[in-house]
């Protein structure tokens, strides 16, 4: 037999809480925006100018030898600096996330290439069902005022290959402005934790440019819900780019070899699990 205080418990509420009625449940998922940043400090203040309300700031730091840090922490008095462990923008996305503790996780780049107020458009993407908002410089409203024609013709031979191996209908595969739910980080498998390895350049495999590729492929393995946003590229404010189109279209390129394996045998595992 429940005693007299369990049964008001239950119908009001309040006894559960000290006598204060329950905290109401929150309706807004918790917004992080990772920031890999190395020698950034010139472009700090115009990135976080344009940054909408969100309720975390992760800069990763990369070692920088300017005042990266201290303009970041005077610009923002709330934001997380983690340091990364090993070298490149896939590790310092990598060593973000982890540090994340946003429902939602978005990802955006210090020069100022990337808009920040554009933000809004990939969380309410993902709010309508989503679980990968995709930036995208190629669909209707998007642009670039950065791509090479030679970038912009490896993107285009890359997203086809990319479209025909994966069942993919990817516009932008090598664009690095994307969102997702952070119940779905386990999908993409990043390190985050081991030390650079006794190599030339002292990176593993994803730590470098190759990491948006590595993204979504992976999304796209999983059978996550992907949904490209019209994104637009602005030029570099100050400074000058770590990107190589030779060299990192090769990256893109081994990545889009080494996934394409992994692909397959989760096609059969599915296949197995159907019959």
């Amino acid at each position: 037999m429940p005693t007299v205080d369990r049964v008001l418990s239950d119908e009001t509420g309040a006894e559960r809480t000290g006598g204060k009625p329950p905290a109401p449940a929150r309706s807004e998922p918790k917004v992080s925006v990772i920031v890999p940043a190395l020698n950034e400090a010139r472009n700090l203040p115009h990135v976080f100018a344009r940054l909408p309300q969100v309720d975390e700031i992760v800069l990763v730091d990369g070692g920088s030898t300017d005042d990266t840090v201290a303009v970041a922490r005077r610009l923002r008095a709330d934001i997380r600096i983690v340091r990364q462990n090993r070298r490149g923008k896939g590790n310092a996305l990598a060593c973000g996330f982890a540090a994340a503790t946003g429902d939602i996780i978005v990802m955006i780049d210090a020069d100022g290439s990337t808009d920040p107020l554009e933000i809004p458009s990939f969380v309410e993407t993902l709010r309508s069902g989503a679980d990968f908002a995709k930036g995208s410089r190629f669909q209707p409203t998007g642009g670039s005022a950065d791509i090479t024609r030679l970038r912009r013709a490896g993107n285009k031979c890359l997203s086809m290959l990319v479209n025909l191996l994966f069942g993919t209908r990817y516009s932008d595969l090598c664009y690095g402005y994307n969102a997702f739910w952070a119940r779905h980080l386990d999908v993409f498998d990043l390190d985050s934790t081991s030390p650079p390895p006794n190599s030339t350049d002292g990176r593993l495999w994803g730590d470098g440019f190759e990491i948006e590729t590595l993204l979504n492929l992976r999304a796209a393995r999983a059978q996550l819900e992907i949904v490209e946003v019209p994104s637009f590229e602005h030029s570099r404010i100050h400074g000058v780019s770590n990107l190589n189109a030779l060299t990192d279209g090769m990256r893109v390129l081994r990545t889009i070899a080494r996934e394409w394996p992994r692909r397959r045998d989760a096609i059969r595992v599915a296949e197995r699990q159907v019959r």
